[in-house]
């Protein structure tokens, strides 16, 4: 903008607005970019298996695969096997999750408790809970429980280590402020540790997620009957690779959607990040 002798004046709001919207074709370029990469591999793989260039028999195409999807939800079988599988999902999560934040905020502000768990938790993190799995199955049978339980054991350690590591690294002044305050520890809890420990604590959570995707399709494959492991097992058994082959993608797409999901959220709780 000019002014009337002819000088460049700046303008803040204008600047502001460009900047606004060179930010926002940024962002939409980047969630086309996430759009297209999925769709080029499929396209990919469809031509290949109708060419030839994949055996069809291991590499179905992606268009008989959508086909075998809708006859098994038409069939009401496919309802059944997603609802087991979320419902272990889900519970196991949160039995891993809550423990590992509570323990490791704990651990994260008391000297003394850290030192007494910190070896129990570096002695059983290295063991995979799939190798706990028959011990597991012993103790609380081949029902839901035992799936929901390890999961719970295989989310639980990346929760309570990252939540540990968020409040070790929240800044000392900030924890000599309160006790100068008189903070009592009700709030060295819940208005320090808590939101102190967030960032790093999402991180872990977000890990969990993914490991308890993993762990789920494996737990349901022993000592099972119903669940997306069950379905991807029971189908590479009979060779009904199609089928196979649903359950596995069903399990990329709840991986991505609760990713989405806890990013989504990790940018409404913690925006500064």
């Amino acid at each position: 903008m000019r002014d009337e002798k002819g000088v460049v004046q700046y303008d803040p709001y204008k600047t502001e607005q460009q900047e606004w919207k060179k930010q926002q074709v940024k962002e939409r370029a980047k969630q086309l970019l996430t759009i297209i990469s999925p769709i080029l591999i499929l396209l990919l793989w469809e031509v290949c298996s109708r060419t030839g260039i994949l055996d069809i028999r291991f590499f179905p195409p992606p268009s008989a695969i959508v086909s075998t999807f809708i006859d098994l939800a038409t069939s009401g079988l496919l309802w059944t096997h997603i609802s087991v599988s979320l419902y272990r999902i889900a519970a196991g999560f949160l039995l891993g999750v809550i423990p590992g934040i509570v323990i490791g905020l704990l651990m994260g502000l008391y000297a003394p408790i850290r030192h007494f768990i910190s070896p129990i938790v570096m002695a059983f993190m290295p063991i995979p809970t799939l190798a706990l799995l028959p011990i597991i199955i012993i103790l609380f049978g081949i029902g839901d429980f035992s799936k929901v339980v390890t999961i719970a054991g295989s989310v639980f350690f990346p929760v309570v280590i990252n939540t540990v590591a968020g409040v070790m690294n929240i800044e000392k002044v900030h924890l000599d402020v309160a006790k100068n305050y008189g903070a009592s520890p009700k709030d060295f809890f819940f208005k320090i540790a808590f939101p102190g420990a967030l960032p790093v604590m999402l991180e872990g959570i977000q890990m969990g997620q993914a490991i308890a995707l993993l762990t789920i399709v494996a737990a349901e494959m022993m000592g099972a009957t119903s669940g997306i492991g069950y379905l991807i097992w029971t189908s590479y058994k009979a060779f009904m690779l199609k089928e196979m082959f649903v359950g596995l993608v069903l399990i990329s797409f709840f991986g991505f959607l609760f990713s989405l999901f806890l990013r989504g959220l990790q940018k409404k709780i913690v925006p500064w990040r």
